[in-house]
């Protein structure tokens, strides 16, 4: 394993929930991030955010890691979920929630209905 990929591995094992993303949860830099870190903000999920803008190596890395092409990417206790179209799908139909659920992962029910009232 490289030191990147050994890097990704010690994060994620490290956080119940972690948002490979373009900027930070307080300034995405791309909408894809900032609709992903917007919904877990929203939700009230504890996350960690990993800015790969900040580190080229991080940037391709993550991408080999994951074997997807694109970031953001969402890890929730080690599993990888997926990207924005993947989450926000997952958020619409209700998994996300099955999924913190199923994981342990605390989040506010109210404020994910509510995300799926608006857009229903």
């Amino acid at each position: 394993m490289t030191d990147t990929a050994t890097q990704i591995a010690e994060t994620i094992a490290a956080n119940d929930v972690v948002l490979y993303m373009k900027g930070t949860k307080e300034m995405p830099q791309c909408g894809f991030s900032s609709r992903v870190a917007g919904v877990l903000n929203y939700m009230g999920v504890d996350f960690k955010d990993v800015n790969v803008l900040a580190d080229a190596d991080l940037r391709q890395g993550i991408k080999d890691f994951s074997d997807w092409p694109t970031v953001p990417q969402l890890y929730v206790k080690g599993e990888f979920v997926g990207g924005c179209d993947i989450v926000t799908e997952m958020t619409l139909s209700g998994e996300l929630d099955t999924l913190f659920d199923t994981k342990g992962v605390a989040y506010d029910k109210d404020a994910a209905n509510k995300i799926r009232e608006a857009n229903g």
